[in-house]
């Protein structure tokens, strides 16, 4: 059966396995596969990808935003939430929620990490916010935005 829009089968959409992390960080990320559902159905204000994450690997490094509001809800299998308060496990059916940086300076970062022996499946919200950059505080990254000359730099402005 073929879906018409507004409905969609999240299995008709390619699944994206790349990423725009320098190398060493792409690396710890891929392979990942990422269905952009909220590009497929023509969405322009918010984002939303179905991200299937294998084991032994992260969804981003650890990070927070400036502008941008994230939602994740994890669908199937395991991934370990890791934020500046520690550890926790989110199994199907559980969500975890982001907010951006409150002075653009300073956030809790935070990540997935697929610790289990199987692929997790998860959905991944977010608003897209112009002028939104993103802030690494474990390794030396920063995002500036898809459309900045240099999407990532190192802290002292300098790219890879």
């Amino acid at each position: 059966m073929s879906l018409k829009k507004p409905a969609l089968d999240p299995s008709t959409v390619t699944p994206r396995n790349s990423s725009g992390y320098p190398e060493p960080y792409r690396s710890r990320v891929l392979p990942r596969e990422k269905r952009a559902l909220g590009d497929a159905l023509g969405l322009k204000r918010i984002g939303i990808n179905q991200t299937t994450l294998m084991p032994g690997k992260e969804s981003s490094m650890r990070h927070w935003h400036t502008r941008e509001e994230e939602f994740v809800y994890v669908l199937s299998g395991e991934l370990v939430l890791v934020t500046d308060g520690g550890e926790q496990l989110l199994t199907a059916g559980m969500c975890a929620g982001f907010m951006p940086s409150i002075d653009g300076k300073t956030g809790d970062g935070h990540q997935f990490v697929n610790r289990s022996g199987a692929p997790a499946v998860y959905l991944e919200i977010s608003d897209r916010i112009a002028g939104d950059e993103a802030y690494y505080p474990d390794v030396d990254l920063v995002y500036h935005g898809d459309d900045a000359p240099l999407m990532y730099t190192r802290r002292d402005g300098s790219g890879f």
